[in-house]
């Protein structure tokens, strides 16, 4: 056994409940297969799959955690909504996989994250405004995902994010992430402070994650 396999998490088996054909119409026109899970934390946590996956050595996948205010209203305080967008569009033209988990609010949900924008407005950012509300920063949990990818059949994957959490996390749950890339968003005026200081949080939490390898 490897140092690496010896810190890897054991994760829970996870089954396919239902494949179901998806056509879906937000950036540009595709069918997609929507796909639900038996056995996670989270039974609503579902996959969108475009194209199939299993024919790419290494498939393209997105892990989004819900964001009911900028996936579904179009908020301009936050990128989620245009990095789904992004995410999307690449999968409808390359084929990949989108897995769409409910941790809305960083996992502090959305009542929760709502009263977070309240403390926002008066001058908190968005990691000060969750532990000052007795929460972690960030409290999401990507074992979900890492079961999700298994049952798929899916266990080496190139990654469209900026999060070092989710690279590390995955890697901890047994998925190799060969390659890892950000979704670029430009900055409006409701969203510039945030950005910056998620990427600041983000690029912290990097060069904190190639320390240990």
């Amino acid at each position: 056994m490897t140092a690496a396999s010896a810190k890897r998490k054991t994760t829970p088996a996870v089954r396919i409940r239902r494949r179901v054909p998806l056509p879906v119409q937000r950036v540009g026109e595709a069918t997609a297969t929507i796909v639900t899970f038996d056995g996670l934390d989270q039974p609503d946590h579902v996959a969108l799959v475009f194209g199939d996956p299993g024919s790419a050595d290494v498939p393209w996948v997105r892990v989004h955690s819900s964001c009911i205010t900028g996936d579904v209203f179009g908020s301009m305080r936050c990128d989620c909504g245009q990095q789904l967008d992004q995410a999307i569009a690449q999968f409808e033209s390359e084929g990949g996989v989108l897995l769409y988990l409910m941790q809305e609010g960083r996992g502090i949900g959305l009542a929760a994250k709502i009263d977070a924008y309240a403390l926002q407005d008066a001058g908190m950012d968005t990691f000060q405004a969750n532990r000052y509300l007795g929460h972690r920063a960030d409290a999401r949990d990507y074992a979900s995902a890492a079961q999700m990818l298994r049952a798929l059949g899916i266990g080496r994957i190139r990654l469209l994010t900026g999060n070092p959490a989710k690279v590390a996390q995955l890697a901890e749950h047994g998925i190799e992430v060969a390659e890892h890339r950000p979704i670029r968003v430009e900055p409006n005026a409701q969203n510039a402070r945030y950005l910056a200081v998620k990427e600041a949080r983000f690029s912290e939490l990097m060069r904190a994650l190639d320390a240990q390898r």
